[in-house]
């Protein structure tokens, strides 16, 4: 796979007027309930009072974010490489680079990487964390 896009992202930075952050500072986080989901907080409710957050995310090939709900948050998907199928509110939606998806609060949704892995940029308005 290339993903020298996801590399890039990686390896990129949130500049804010007061500061700028490395993503290559922070550490890849194992999902807490999915196996083989990695995130990486890029930003989170402690740094914006709770009214977003945004997370890198790969999930290892034929992994998944099984089937869930975020009761509260509006979730957004932007696709950076791999490939994939989210299962949104009952609808297959491919997941190729390019794809931006909206998770809209209280729909149940999953997360599913073809053989290749599949690398997400992930917002959730108000924050997951």
């Amino acid at each position: 796979m290339s993903n020298e896009l996801f590399k890039a992202f990686d390896n990129g930075s949130l500049r804010l007027p007061e500061s700028t952050n490395a993503f290559a500072d922070l550490s890849w986080e194992k999902h807490p309930a999915f196996d083989g989901v990695e995130l990486k907080h890029i930003i989170s409710a402690k740094n914006t009072g709770g009214q977003f957050s945004y997370h890198l995310v790969r999930i290892a090939p034929g992994k998944s974010i099984q089937n869930h709900i975020h009761e509260t948050q509006l979730e957004t998907h932007e696709v950076i490489a791999g490939s994939g199928v989210c299962i949104n509110d009952g609808a297959a939606i491919p997941y190729v680079p390019g794809v931006i998806s909206i998770l809209p609060a209280g729909v149940p949704h999953e997360v599913n990487a073809d053989k290749e892995g599949l690398f997400l940029f992930a917002k959730f308005m108000p924050a997951l964390c």
